[in-house]
Parts: C-alpha cells; sequence; structure tokens
C-alpha cells in the first residue's frame, strides 16, 4: 500500500519521544511505504493553530504531555475511555475532517499485563498520584475485584486519587508516601513515579514478590525493577506500555490489524539500547 499519508506525535518537550521508532517500524511491515510519522514540538497555546493547519493527507496524531487534556475542546467526539479519565493520548481524523480523540493508555496496561499473564488481581497498590497514575486507576478498574491502596506524597493527591476512585468505580485507600514499601505486599503493584523516586524502596522488595508494572522505560531498568526481578517477581516495564498503546494507535490510524507488535518492540528495544 502506497498512499500517501502522514501521522506525528506532539508534546513539549518531545525530542526523547519514541513514539516516531515505533509507528515507523509498523510501517515498513506493514508495507505502508507512503506513511510519514514525525515529531513536532507543541505546547497548549500553539496546538490549536497546529490542528488548523493539517490537511487531508493527515491520519492521525499521537499526544503526550502537556497536550492529553488541552486537545479536548479541540476535538469533535473523544471515546468513553478518553473521557473516563479527562486525558486523549490520541487523535484519528475521519475521511469527513471530524477530529476523534481516544486514550490507549488504558487498554496498553491492560494489553500489557495480560502479555504477562496478569488479567485479574484481588487488590492492587499504586505509587504515585499523578496523570499516569489515574490511567493506572481505569486500567485496574476492569481487572482489580478488590481495593486499590494509593501511596501519595500530600494530602491533595490523597484526595485527587479518591476522587478518581470514586469516578472510575475503583474502591481506593490512601495512604502516606513514608509507608509505600507496604504497596509489595499487593499480588500488583504499578509505579508511576518520575525517575529516581522509588529507588530508596529497592531494597524493601520482600523475598516473594507478585508482579510490578513500572511505567518508566528510561532509565532502565529502575532500580526498583531490578531488585524485584532478582528476587523473582514479574516485572512490565515502560516499554511494554508504550508499544501496547502504539499497537492500538497504529491499527487506529492506519486501518489495518492486528499492528506488528514483534517488530514495534524490537526498533524500541534497539533505540533505547543505543542512547
Amino acid at each position: 500500500m502506497s498512499d500517501n499519508k502522514k501521522a506525528a506525535v506532539l508534546g513539549s518537550p518531545i525530542a526523547h519521544s519514541l513514539s516516531p521508532v515505533l509507528h515507523r517500524a509498523a510501517y515498513d511491515a506493514l508495507g505502508l511505504t507512503g506513511w510519514e510519522y514525525g515529531r513536532h514540538e507543541v505546547d497548549e497555546a500553539a496546538l490549536p493553530g497546529f490542528l488548523e493547519k493539517l490537511g487531508p493527507e493527515w491520519a492521525g496524531l499521537s499526544l503526550t504531555m502537556p497536550l492529553k487534556r488541552a486537545v479536548i475542546p479541540l476535538l469533535d467526539e473523544i471515546t468513553p475511555t478518553a473521557a473516563s479519565v479527562e486525558a486523549v493520548n490520541t487523535v484519528v481524523f475521519a475521511p469527513d475532517g471530524r477530529r476523534l480523540g481516544d486514550n490507549t493508555d488504558i487498554p496498553g496496561m491492560l494489553a500489557a499485563l495480560c502479555e504477562r499473564g496478569v488479567d485479574t488481581v484481588e487488590r492492587a497498590a499504586v505509587l504515585g498520584a499523578g496523570a499516569t497514575a489515574s490511567s493506572a486507576l481505569a486500567a485496574l478498574s476492569r481487572i482489580c475485584t478488590g481495593e486499590v491502596t494509593a501511596y501519595v506524597r500530600s494530602a491533595a493527591r490523597a484526595a485527587e486519587m479518591r476522587g478518581w476512585g470514586e469516578r472510575l468505580g475503583v474502591a481506593v485507600r490512601t495512604a502516606p508516601w513514608a509507608d509505600a514499601a507496604a504497596a509489595f505486599e499487593a499480588p500488583l503493584t504499578i509505579a508511576t513515579t518520575p525517575a529516581g523516586s522509588t529507588d530508596a524502596l529497592a531494597a524493601a522488595v520482600p523475598d516473594r514478590p507478585g508482579t510490578l508494572f513500572d511505567v518508566l522505560y528510561e532509565p532502565w531498568p529502575t532500580a526498583l525493577a531490578t531488585a524485584w526481578g532478582g528476587r523473582g517477581g514479574a516485572v512490565v516495564g515502560g516499554l511494554d506500555l508504550l508499544v501496547h498503546q502504539a499497537v492500538l494507535q497504529v491499527e487506529q490510524m492506519t486501518g489495518r490489524s492486528p499492528a506488528p507488535l514483534v517488530a514495534m518492540r524490537a526498533a524500541g528495544e534497539a533505540a533505547l539500547a543505543a542512547r
């Protein structure tokens, strides 16, 4: 297939993004020789103007921070998944020019966990309370049958997480960050914090841990992931999430399914190794 189409990832900062590597690998594997995937530095103020300039050759966009919420008023429709966390990371342009928004981070998390054999848990823990933590709660709303404990650094963050829990239908209990090592008693721990935040917790990993989902992919492995794997626990990493959410984006933007997961992961691993 050689139809000339364009897609790109937008955000600020954006130079670090692996999305071009993943999407281009998918195009190569699918034989989409006329497709291009770029990277554009775009902040909230510049987003409306950027969208207005796009022509009919554009198939879709991937969005990272700080655009996932800012784009919503600029769209014609968003999916219930995106609405549930007020965040859009995928925009697809319909043939009639309508802008459709979705969130592939949530099903991407679920797919990454399912790939490692985790499709249901009786309870879980979340480290952190930012935007990724709300996506984690949305994912857990579909697979966790019991309580989720969120370990946070402030009362305000605790209130936010409880609010997300009520909205998403998840029983959320909050606990102070000082007690974060207790998270490892749960069968599933999702770490959503910035690089270095969980390093001090590595020594607290128990002898027989459950599953760790650490959403970071650079630097990788984190100290926590290394300690977890060293004690025999299952580890799902940020690259797993990145690849699975990109697979869903490729399928939506190109209309081709299934997207080449293996080729995309290999491209991502090679790019990270070369950094």
